[in-house]
């Protein structure tokens, strides 16, 4: 089930030689309910690009998306994506639950 989602992020950084993750300003975690170092899917709005990776906290209040390591080559920056994450619950948890979802706005 969808638990989470930053719908239009737009990505900041891209670091191709570091350890693979994509560090998420702090703030837009908590608004999505997205953990650190929980399992994330990401699809590239620009190209259609579609892979799962893992969150990592970055500064908070900084608007920070970095994709690091090897799905750094997936992406450039200020390409929008949509970050999700999923978990696996009962149908008695599924009808109680819904997701957090975040819209993240454009920078100008």
């Amino acid at each position: 089930m969808l638990k989470g989602k930053i719908h239009r992020a737009v990505f900041t950084h891209c670091e191709l030689h570091y350890e693979g993750s994509c560090a998420i300003d702090e703030d837009l975690l908590d608004a999505a309910g997205i953990f650190e170092n929980e399992r994330i899917d990401i699809c590239n709005i620009k190209n259609g690009e579609r892979f799962s990776t893992y969150a990592v906290k970055g500064e908070r209040g900084g608007g920070i998306v970095s994709l690091n390591g090897s799905p750094a080559r997936r992406t450039q920056i200020d390409d929008l994506v949509i970050i999700a994450a999923f978990g696996l619950v009962s149908e008695d948890e599924a009808r109680r639950l819904g997701a957090q979802n975040c819209l993240r706005q454009r920078r100008e």
